[in-house]
């Protein structure tokens, strides 16, 4: 099975990930509120093996593009277009390279931003889905009796995120959306089905290295370091744009985002997050001033109708759209 990722890209450079299995579960197209189906679904996430070191290939408008899967089975495709890309979605098919006596293809999109002013960048944990992060049981217990369906966004996030995306810009060409998330690209289906289905902007999702059946327990903890450097990718390769980052307090977002207010100056207009953890409040009001004292401005938040409100003083969110929201 050739599984392949959103991706994106300019005329600099495009940018396809996705992973090679040698046996993975099939998405799932039904969606039952059964504890023991949703257990099981979940598991056989990450059951999956990797086919290392074989080659896969890409064709985009003539080019031809290959790349070799690491011990992971992940592969990455990255080259220059030498047709200028039309702004928006574009799909495309990798083709596995094998022996094999049927061809293995694997269909996924690459997205080549429209020329807006903003592009938003959102951790998924605990900032638009409900998670319970710091807390390992009651995120597993979450995780293993509930679907993408039956778990819960904040209450008004949704329409926070719609709103971002329409404003200073329009439906045909909206503002584009990266989620970048410390969970496992095991629960790459899990979090589009869930966007999709609550109708969260369409987006690029840039997840964390694979996770095998023996490190479950490990779900979502992610080195952090790799949510820095995917974020720091999108600054360079979108240099023309000014980017609004969305986390919470329950984990690293803060420590993050002030790390890349201060590695990139000047291009990280606003840092929203979500008040979650308590014990985090005092450290995480004393980044905000920091980064404020830069010149980025910080929404710390508890409701996400405060966090519109926000937008909407910020020029984030046009009148017009609020009003008709």
């Amino acid at each position: 099975m050739v599984k392949v990722y959103h991706g994106y890209g300019d005329e600099d450079l495009m940018l396809v990930f996705g992973h090679v299995f040698k046996r993975s579960p099939m998405p799932k197209h039904s969606y039952k509120k059964n504890v023991w189906s949703n257990t099981i679904s979940l598991i056989r996430m990450f059951m999956a093996k990797p086919y290392p070191k074989v080659k896969v290939q890409l064709e985009w408008y003539g080019q031809i593009i290959e790349a070799e899967t690491d011990r992971d089975g992940f592969f990455k495709l990255e080259w220059k277009s030498e047709t200028l890309p039309k702004d928006g979605w574009h799909e495309i098919q990798v083709k596995l390279l094998t022996d094999a006596p049927e061809p293995v293809y694997g269909e996924g999109k690459i997205l080549v931003p429209h020329q807006t002013k903003y592009a938003y960048v959102s951790d998924v944990d605990d900032t638009f889905l409900v998670s319970h992060s710091s807390k390992l049981w009651r995120r597993l217990y979450v995780l293993l009796t509930k679907n993408p369906r039956t778990r819960k966004p904040f209450e008004g996030v949704v329409k926070h995120y719609q709103l971002l995306s329409l404003s200073n810009a329009n439906e045909q060409a909206p503002n584009p959306f990266f989620y970048v998330s410390s969970s496992e690209w095991n629960l790459y289906e899990y979090i589009k089905e869930f966007c999709r289905f609550y109708k969260l902007p369409e987006g690029v999702y840039l997840l964390s290295q694979l996770k095998q059946w023996y490190q479950f327990l490990a779900t979502g903890r992610g080195k952090h370091s790799g949510k820095f450097m995917r974020i720091a990718r999108l600054l360079k390769e979108f240099p023309h744009m000014q980017f609004v980052l969305l986390g919470d307090d329950t984990q690293q977002d803060p420590f993050i985002y002030t790390a890349l207010v201060e590695a990139f100056p000047g291009r990280i207009s606003c840092i929203y997050l979500r008040h979650v953890r308590k014990s985090r409040k005092e450290r995480v009001e004393a980044l905000a001033e920091n980064n404020r004292k830069k010149g980025t401005e910080v929404c710390y938040y508890t409701h996400s109708e405060n966090a519109i409100a926000h937008s909407l003083r910020m020029g984030y969110i046009d009148q017009k759209y609020q009003e008709s929201a």
